[in-house]
């Protein structure tokens, strides 16, 4: 359904009245960042594929699509997301997946979303329905912009379309399974990142490290000789589950943290359950500890750390550094005048 003319409408409304809009499509990550002030704008119902064809690994969808349809519809092509953008409900749409700016498991070998992402078409804050990029991935005008939405939590303006670059799915899948601590599933995970290796995401838990080979069939056969793993599994679902955070890791309801930082970083001292992801690169923290001590400790470390889920009375995001935060905010003010878009969802006013 295209209702791209009563989505705009609302929003030229909404600057008449001077009342802030929260956007909202699934709500299946309301959860992350602080709560998004004005009144809500439903855009779930603008969904639908505009374009898509399978010979030029290009997709164009309405930003209020199901995310799990639009899947579906690439894998009856052979194709995928390579960047596993996880939804964390079936109600996950595109547009916000975008919004959010979320990348899976793959996303140190695959690149994220960002890199896929080709163009979009939104509404801004003057009420004014805008496109930016295109359907060909190169560096066309607009192409930085599009980018830079990707993430901004629905900040800039109303996502009404966007056009990703897909690939074929892997002819061959297996997961290795590795019994290891942690620092040397760290050493072992860098170590292979720099070679030949069809890697396609490795994360550790509970004294296993498990590497997913992703590729044509022999040079996914031929690295298993290499690597000499534990244990051999097909079709495993533990890469969905770690996408979702459905392992029984994420069940706990202690504060979860995401920590990023340089993937052979050593095991910080925090004291706490970790699962570490991305090769090293991206660490969740189940912890009660203060975010002072888990912010210096990630600082320390050349990383940052971001409250994913948890107590409402902490900061949430890592503080960004005054000449980031001024580029944000003339950003912000040069595609939203008017303040219209989810005041504070990124930061806490004031």
């Amino acid at each position: 359904m295209d209702i791209e003319q009563q989505i705009a409408e609302k929003v030229r409304a909404a600057i008449e009245s001077g009342s802030p809009l929260a956007i909202r499509g699934g709500n299946s990550k309301a959860f992350y960042g602080y709560p998004a002030a004005g009144k809500p704008l439903d855009v779930s119902d603008h969904e639908g594929i505009v374009e898509y064809d399978p010979g030029e690994l290009v997709l164009t969808c309405r930003a209020g699509s199901r995310l799990s349809e639009i899947r579906a519809t690439l894998a009856k092509n052979g194709q995928h997301f390579p960047f596993e953008p996880p939804g964390f409900g079936d109600s996950a749409t595109v547009g916000g997946t975008v919004a959010c700016g979320f990348s899976g498991p793959s996303r140190p070998w695959s690149g994220s979303l960002r890199d896929y992402l080709l163009g979009v078409k939104m509404v801004n804050g003057a009420g004014e329905v805008v496109q930016y990029g295109g359907q060909v991935m190169k560096n066309v005008a607009g192409y930085d912009m599009s980018r830079l939405l990707a993430g901004s939590m629905g900040t800039l303006g109303v996502l009404l379309e966007t056009s990703f670059k897909v690939l074929p799915l892997p002819a061959r899948e297996l997961t290795l399974e590795f019994e290891c601590d942690q620092a040397e599933a760290i050493e072992k995970a860098n170590r292979w990142s720099g070679q030949p290796l069809p890697l396609w995401g490795a994360f550790w838990l509970d004294g296993k490290l498990q590497v997913r080979l992703s590729g044509a069939g022999s040079e996914v056969d031929q690295a298993v000789s290499r690597l000499q793993p534990n244990a051999v599994h097909e079709n495993s679902n533990s890469w969905f589950q770690l996408r979702e955070h459905q392992l029984l890791f994420f069940r706990d309801t202690s504060n979860l943290w995401r920590i990023s930082l340089p993937p052979s970083t050593p095991p910080l001292d925090l004291n706490s359950e970790c699962l570490l992801d991305w090769g090293g690169a991206q660490r969740w923290y189940i912890t009660e500890l203060p975010a002072a001590e888990i912010r210096q400790t990630a600082a320390a470390a050349g990383g940052y750390a971001t409250l994913f889920r948890g107590a409402a009375d902490v900061e949430i995001f890592h503080p960004q550094p005054p000449g980031l935060r001024r580029l944000q905010e003339r950003i912000r003010q040069a595609l939203d005048p008017h303040g219209l878009f989810d005041s504070g969802r990124m930061w806490q006013e004031g």
